[in-house]
């Protein structure tokens, strides 16, 4: 397995696996619609998307996104998704994933690396506790305007 940051010319590569994920998160598909998106967000280096790949193919997926920490003055990222193809589970991919991330954040002197996930979400809250991140006593406040997700 080796993981490579996704690019404008290997973003084709995620694609699949990021309709997979909303797919997983009970939305509906529209590989059109995701290409498009992902584009837009590297292109105008929005986010970072490391992708892994086992024998070319690829097995699953991280996306940062870039915000600060004024307090600190430093950057600071939301690590916002986390895949991993079902045929791939169980083999430490996500932590891998995770692992990357890391190794980026020290590389850009970031403040922190955050995620939220679901209460009922245990499997990734035990991965996420085992690679040394907790819990925070913050509470997350959200407002959401779209209807449907």
């Amino acid at each position: 397995m080796h993981i490579e940051q996704v690019t404008m010319a290997t973003i084709h590569s995620v694609v699949p696996l990021f309709d997979a994920y909303r797919q997983f998160t009970e939305q509906p598909t529209d590989v059109q619609a995701v290409k498009e998106f992902l584009e837009e967000r590297v292109s105008k280096e929005e986010s970072i998307i490391f992708i892994a790949l086992i024998n070319e193919e690829p097995a699953g997926f991280v996306q940062l996104y870039p915000t600060f920490s004024s307090v600190a003055l430093q950057r600071a990222y939301i690590l916002n998704d986390l895949y991993v193809d079902q045929n791939f589970r169980q083999q430490g991919i996500g932590r891998r994933l995770i692992e990357r991330c890391y190794e980026y954040c020290k590389e850009k002197e970031a403040r922190y690396l955050t995620l939220e996930t679901a209460k009922d979400n245990k499997k990734a809250q035990k991965l996420y506790e085992q690679m040394g991140m907790e819990q925070e006593e913050m509470l997350h406040y959200s407002k959401y305007w779209a209807n449907d997700i």
